[in-house]
C-alpha cells in the first residue's frame, strides 16, 4: 500500500478510538447510575444488600440467627446489649442484679425474679433487678393487646363471637356465640376478669389472629419494647412468647395516657351482657380494693409463667409504675411495698435508667392543593450546577459524534478507492 493509503487508515482508526472512549467511560459510571458493574456483576443496589447480610446471618459459634439470638426468653441481656449497644432505657439496666440510686436503702425483698419501679411522669427507673430479663408474659400480655386494639376497634359495634374464641381455654368471663356484646364489654372483661375468650373475639373482630398480633408485635416495636414477642392476644404460653419487666413498665405507662386503657383497668365492677339479662364481673387486680390511689392495670399466671404483675398507682400528683414477672407467690403485699419505696423516693435520687418514650408516628403526606399541584419546570442545568453544562449528557449522541462518524465513512470510501485502483493498475 502507497503512502498515500496511509492517511485514511489513520484517520479510521483515530475515529474508532475516538468513539470507543465515551462508551467505556459511561461503562465506568455504571454503577453510580444502576447499571452492573462489569467487574462484579452486581449493581449498587446488590451491593447494598451484600453489605447488609450480615445484620441476620448466622452466628458461627450458635448457629443462631440475629432475630433468634433476640427471642432468648429469660437472658438477662436486651437486644442492644448483646450486640454491643446500650440496653434500653440505660446501661445500668443490662445486667441480672439489682440496680439501687448510690446512698438509697434498697428496696423492700420480692421473691419476683424480675422487676422495675418507675415514676410515671418523668420515666425515671427508681430502682430494677434483671429489667431486660425475658420471661414468659401470661396475662400481662392483655395490656399490649388492649393498647393495640382499642384505637382500631369501635367500641360500640356489636361482636358475635366464634366457636374457637367462645371455647378458648384458661380464665374466660363465658362468651356464647350469639350478638350481644359490644366491642367495650369485651375490653372490659379482657381486664377485669382477663378473659381469653374475650382476647380472640377482639382479635376476630380486628382482622384475625394473625392480623392482631402483627399489629401487637408492631406496637411493641414502636413502643420500644424490644423484649416483647406476642405469640397469642391472650397471654397463654406459646414458645417464642416473651415480656421483661421494664416492657411491661413501657406498656402501661402508654396505656395510662389513653383514656378507655386507664377506664378499663381503674374499673372494679361491671355487668356483662348474657342471654338472660347480665351479670356482674370483679376485677382481679386486688390493690384495686386495698391500696390508695391503685389505678390498676394487669396481673397474670400460669403454671410455667408463674406469677406477673404491673400496675400504677396516684398518689400527690405523682404515678409510680411497678412490675414483676416470675413470682412464685403470692405477690399483693411484696408489689405493695415496692411502690410504697417508689413515691418515698421518687424526685430525690438519682434514676438508674429511664422508661424511653414511644418512636414518633411518621408525619402525614400533603394533601390538598398543594400535594396535587403540578411538579414545578426543572430549573435548567446551569441554574443547578453550572458545572453540569460542561459534561455531555447520559442520553443521545453529542453532534461531535456524527462528524466523527462521517469521517470515518469518508477514510472506508477513500481506502476502497485506492485498493481498486491500485488492483487496476498494469504490472
Amino acid at each position: 500500500m502507497g503512502i498515500k493509503h496511509v492517511a485514511p487508515v489513520g484517520v479510521l482508526l483515530a475515529a474508532t478510538a475516538l468513539l470507543g472512549a465515551p462508551a467505556q467511560a459511561r461503562v465506568a459510571d455504571a454503577p453510580t447510575t444502576g447499571r452492573p458493574d462489569l467487574r462484579t456483576g452486581m449493581g449498587p443496589a446488590d451491593a447494598r444488600i451484600g453489605a447488609g447480610a450480615g445484620a441476620g446471618a448466622p452466628d458461627s459459634r450458635t448457629g443462631a440467627g440475629a432475630t433468634d439470638a433476640r427471642m432468648g426468653a429469660g437472658s438477662a441481656e436486651g437486644p442492644g446489649a448483646r450486640r454491643g449497644r446500650e440496653p434500653v432505657g440505660g446501661s445500668r439496666l443490662g445486667g441480672r442484679g439489682l440496680v439501687v440510686p448510690a446512698g438509697v436503702k434498697a428496696p423492700p425483698k420480692t421473691a419476683a425474679k424480675s422487676y422495675v419501679i418507675a415514676d410515671a411522669e418523668s420515666g425515671e427507673v427508681l430502682a430494677a433487678k434483671d429489667a431486660h430479663g425475658r420471661y414468659l408474659p401470661a396475662s400481662t400480655l392483655k395490656a399490649l393487646t388492649a393498647l393495640t386494639l382499642i384505637p382500631k376497634l369501635d367500641k360500640d359495634r356489636k361482636i358475635t363471637p366464634s366457636r374457637r374464641a367462645v371455647n378458648e381455654e384458661g380464665s374466660a368471663v363465658g362468651l356464647v356465640p350469639k350478638p350481644l356484646y359490644t366491642v367495650e364489654d369485651l375490653f372490659k372483661a379482657l381486664m377485669l376478669v382477663s378473659g381469653n375468650d374475650c382476647a380472640m373475639a377482639l382479635a376476630e373482630a380486628n382482622g384475625g389472629l394473625s392480623t392482631t398480633l402483627a399489629d401487637m408485635n408492631a406496637e411493641a416495636k414502636r413502643l420500644q419494647a424490644f423484649d416483647t414477642v406476642a405469640k397469642t392476644p391472650s397471654g397463654l404460653d406459646k414458645p417464642g412468647q416473651s415480656s421483661s419487666a421494664y416492657d411491661l413498665a413501657l406498656i402501661a405507662r402508654a396505656g395510662l395516657a389513653n383514656a378507655d386503657f386507664r377506664r378499663y383497668i381503674s374499673t372494679k365492677t361491671d355487668k356483662f351482657p348474657a342471654p338472660k339479662g347480665y351479670y356482674e364481673i370483679g376485677n382481679h387486680n386486688r390493690l384495686l380494693w386495698r391500696y390508695k390511689g391503685m389505678i390498676g392495670v394487669k396481673n397474670g399466671w400460669t403454671s410455667k409463667a408463674l406469677g406477673s404483675f404491673v400496675g400504677a398507682a396516684k398518689r400527690n400528683g405523682h404515678t409510680v409504675i411497678v412490675s414483676i414477672m416470675r413470682h412464685d407467690g403470692y405477690f399483693w403485699d411484696e408489689v405493695a411495698d415496692l411502690l410504697d419505696w417508689g413515691f418515698a423516693n421518687r424526685g430525690k435520687v438519682t434514676s438508674v435508667g429511664r422508661l424511653v418514650d414511644p418512636v414518633p408516628e411518621p408525619a402525614p403526606l400533603p394533601t390538598g392543593p398543594a400535594a396535587s399541584a403540578p411538579p414545578a419546570a426543572p430549573a435548567p442545568v446551569s441554574a443547578q450546577d453550572p458545572a453540569a453544562a460542561a459534561r455531555p449528557a447520559d442520553e443521545g449522541v453529542p453532534i461531535g459524534y456524527y462528524a466523527l462518524g462521517a469521517a470515518l465513512l469518508g477514510g472506508l470510501a477513500w481506502l476502497t478507492y485506492g485498493l481498486r485502483r491500485r488492483s487496476h493498475r498494469p504490472r
